[in-house]
């Protein structure tokens, strides 16, 4: 953790941050962000309509 000092002696600690990934063109995910991406597509509407339900 880097950490620096401002004026008035308070310490000011920053968190690593992890390295990025640059993905090529045409290169592929992993086999789970698909069924994920469509579990999310039908999750997200069921959640509205159920948050709908139980608002009025």
């Amino acid at each position: 953790m880097q950490v620096t000092e401002e004026d008035g002696g308070k310490l000011n600690a920053f968190a690593r941050e992890p390295r990025m990934v640059v993905m090529e063109e045409g290169e592929r995910r992993g086999p789970g962000s698909r069924r994920l991406l469509i579990a999310a597509a039908v999750l997200v509407p069921l959640l509205v309509l159920l948050a709908a339900g139980i608002s009025h």
